[in-house]
C-alpha cells in the first residue's frame, strides 16, 4: 500500500502543550475574516528573500473580470513542469501577495515555474465563484502553456494547498465532467475534501483529536464552510467535498502530503484511498509532527523541507523513492 502509516506518532504531552501555543487565535471568521485578510496584507509587505515574478492577468469566461495569476520563476529551473498553485485560507482569505513568500519558496525547491491563481473570494463571491475562476486558469494553462512563460510541451501540474487542495480535486473532477483535456498530476496539501468538520457528527478521527489545539479549529472550518457555501445542503456535492464523489474514475495521478497534527489528516488520506480505489495512481505522505498550514513555514523548517522532497520524488517520477519511504513509515 503506496499510504502513510496510519498509526499516529507518540507525542508527550509537554511537546503537544507547546505546539497548542502556536494554534491559530480564536476568531470569528464570519465576522473576523476582514480583519484576518489585513492582517494578511501587513505580513506580505514584510521583507522576504528576492524572487522572479511576472504578474499576468486572464480574463473570465463570460468577460465579467479579470483573473490575476503570478508567476514565479526559480532561481534555477531543473524541470519543465508547470506548477498551477491554487492557494489556502478557506476559500475567504489568501490571496496572492499573502502567498508570494510560499511560492517563491516552491519554484526554488522545486525548479518548476510557478503561476498562483488570486480567484475570488467567499464571502463576496461564494461558491462556485472562486472554482470557476481557477477552472477558467487551468483550462487555458492546460491548453498553452506559454500563459505561464514556459514552452508549448511543458506539462501543467495541478497543486494547492488546505482549501486549494480542495479546488485541486474539484478542478480536476469538473474538467472530467466537462469531457475537457485535465491535468496529468495533480498535488494536493492536507486538502479539505470533506464537509462535515463538526467533532460530534464527522467521520474522522482527526476533527475530534486535533480540531481544537492547534493551528486550525473545528470551529474555523465550519465558519468557512457558511461563508463560501451558505446553503448547506449543497456541501455534499462533489465539487465541494470532493471525497463525496460517487465516481473518481479518470483523475490524475495524485500525490496527497497531510500533516499529523491536522483535523484534515484523515479526510486527505480518506480522498486518497478513495481515488486508489477507483483506479488512480496515488501517492500518500503524512508529515508526522506538522501542523496545518506547513507550506508558509521558513525554509529550514524539517516539515516543509520533507514535503519537499515527497514533491520532488513525485516530479521526478521516482517510484523507488516512494516505496522506500512508506516502507520506512511503517516500520
Amino acid at each position: 500500500m503506496p499510504f502513510a502509516d496510519r498509526q499516529r506518532s507518540q507525542l508527550n504531552w509537554v511537546v503537544r502543550k507547546v505546539l497548542s501555543y502556536f494554534a491559530a487565535p480564536r476568531l470569528n471568521m464570519r465576522e473576523d475574516y476582514e480583519k484576518v485578510r489585513r492582517r494578511q496584507r501587513q505580513l506580505a509587505v514584510l521583507p522576504h528573500p528576492s524572487y522572479r515574478a511576472l504578474d499576468v492577468e486572464i480574463m473570465s469566461a463570460d468577460g465579467d473580470h479579470p483573473i490575476p495569476v503570478r508567476v514565479f520563476h526559480p532561481r534555477e529551473r531543473q524541470r519543465d513542469e508547470v506548477l498551477l498553485f491554487f492557494h489556502g485560507g478557506g476559500w475567504v482569505t489568501g490571496d496572492i501577495e499573502s502567498y508570494t513568500p510560499a511560492c517563491a519558496t516552491m519554484a526554488d525547491l522545486t525548479g518548476c515555474v510557478v503561476a498562483s491563481v488570486d480567484y475570488r473570494l467567499a464571502p463576496e463571491h461564494p461558491f462556485p465563484a472562486g472554482l470557476e475562476d481557477c477552472l477558467r486558469v487551468a483550462e487555458l494553462f492546460l491548453a498553452d502553456p506559454t500563459r505561464a512563460g514556459a514552452e508549448p510541451d511543458d506539462e501543467v501540474i495541478l497543486i494547492g494547498d488546505s482549501a486549494g487542495g480542495n479546488l485541486t480535486a474539484a478542478v480536476s473532477l469538473a474538467l472530467r465532467e466537462r469531457g475537457e483535456p485535465g491535468a496529468r498530476r495533480q498535488i494536493m496539501l492536507y486538502p479539505v475534501t470533506h464537509w462535515d468538520h463538526d467533532p460530534s457528527t464527522s467521520p474522522f478521527a482527526s476533527v475530534r483529536n486535533h480540531g481544537d489545539d492547534y493551528r486550525l479549529t473545528n470551529t474555523e472550518v465550519q465558519d468557512y464552510f457558511d461563508l463560501y457555501v451558505p446553503d448547506r445542503a449543497e456541501r455534499a456535492q462533489p465539487l465541494v467535498a470532493p471525497l463525496m464523489a460517487e465516481d473518481l474514475s479518470g483523475q490524475p495521478d495524485t500525490l496527497i502530503i497531510t500533516a499529523e497534527l491536522d483535523l484534515l489528516c484523515d479526510e486527505g488520506e480518506a480522498y486518497g484511498s478513495a481515488l486508489e480505489a477507483a483506479g488512480n495512481v496515488v501517492r500518500v505522505h503524512r508529515v508526522n509532527g506538522a501542523l496545518h498550514g506547513f507550506i508558509a513555514l521558513p525554509r529550514f523548517s524539517r516539515s516543509l523541507r520533507e514535503a519537499y522532497e515527497h514533491i520532488n520524488a513525485f516530479l521526478d517520477g521516482r517510484e523507488e523513492h516512494a516505496a522506500s519511504a512508506t516502507a520506512a513509515e511503517t516500520t
